[in-house]
């Protein structure tokens, strides 16, 4: 589909542009977190997805734990008017909101619900995740009020 090739077409500028440093982690490590930790949660949740960690690019998936939102093209697009309200600012983002918006013209109340949620929530899409895998998922999940 479309964006799912937008996203592989950003990835690689992205990483380009993104200063901070791949996790090099995998999925076995950070099943070895605290059960209950953010690292933890990720892993099962990369596990349950079949997927790996994309260096460089960790925090997306974060996104996706942090907020419960899936993974399905819908979901995708639902997580980036979350974002948006949040505050994140990416050619990734405005393309899905866009490509989304054109698509699914009868989901825009469902979309922008997502966005004032993720307005609700405190700034949390530019926060560094690898400093924070071990905290427990719970608390910062109501630190950050994502609901």
């Amino acid at each position: 589909m479309i964006l799912e090739k937008l996203y592989e077409i950003s990835l690689k500028p992205y990483r380009l542009f993104k200063k901070n440093e791949a996790w090099k982690l995998n999925v076995t490590d950070l099943l070895r977190y605290p059960e209950h930790s953010l690292g933890y949660a990720l892993g099962r949740f990369l596990l349950n997805n079949l997927f790996d960690l994309q260096g460089k690019s960790e925090n997306h998936d974060v996104f996706h734990v942090l907020t419960g939102i899936g993974v399905t093209i819908l979901e995708e697009i639902e997580m980036q008017f979350y974002l948006m309200g949040n505050g994140k600012r990416s050619f990734y983002l405005f393309s899905v909101i866009f490509l989304g918006s054109v698509f699914y013209p009868e989901k825009m109340k469902f979309f922008v619900r997502h966005y004032y949620q993720g307005k609700n929530a405190l700034p949390f899409y530019q926060l560094d995740f690898y400093k924070l895998l071990d905290q427990p998922i719970e608390r910062l999940k109501n630190t950050l009020s994502i609901h």
